[in-house]
């Protein structure tokens, strides 16, 4: 797995996160933070979760996401906070997670080696991500989401090139970061 030598968060950053469909509702980006450094990735909880990834859980306020001590604020704009984990796997193409003003934390995408509970992650193909999530639908984003039956305020998003997924998050289903 190979990672830059330093992360650049900010609006570019995020835009591209976020390709395939998913558009920002925010404004104009706050000035960008000190660049994060990459750390090899820790022994950490390796799934992407139904209620969240190492203890960030959608629609836990800013205060409660600072409170678990993993993650650092990188960048933002009038809606919306970006953080990184202190930790990789980090996120390749934005941020790690997005903080809503309003509804608290909206997104947490996942780095390379993290799956889903059903062992979806990145590089799986589209035929896998069908095996394992058959109620899969594309109405109205342009990119697959999944439902979650365990956590209804939440569904799973999945970009794809070439077949294989390249990019995966938790999105808080009523949130103002992204749709």
């Amino acid at each position: 797995m190979k990672h830059a030598a330093v992360r650049r968060p900010g609006r570019p950053a995020l835009v591209a996160a976020l390709a395939g469909g998913m558009v920002l509702t925010g404004g104009v980006p706050a000035a960008h933070a000190e660049p994060v450094a990459s750390a090899a990735p820790a022994k950490v909880e390796a799934k992407l979760g139904p209620f969240g990834y190492r203890g960030v859980e959608p629609g836990m306020s800013a205060r409660e996401a600072r409170a678990t001590r993993k993650i650092v604020r990188t960048g933002g704009w009038r809606n919306c906070t970006e953080w990184d984990f202190k930790t990789g796997p980090h996120h390749r193409t934005g941020p790690d997670v997005l903080i809503s003003r309003r509804y608290g934390v909206a997104a947490v995408f996942a780095g390379e080696g993290v799956e889903t509970p059903r062992g979806i992650g990145i590089g799986s193909t589209r035929r896998q991500l069908e095996r394992a999530y058959p109620n899969l639908s594309t109405a109205g984003s342009g990119y697959p989401v999944a439902t979650v039956r365990k956590n209804p305020k939440v569904f799973y998003f999945f970009l794809l090139d070439g077949g294989r997924i390249y990019q995966m998050g938790l999105v808080l289903k009523r949130q103002d970061c992204a749709n």
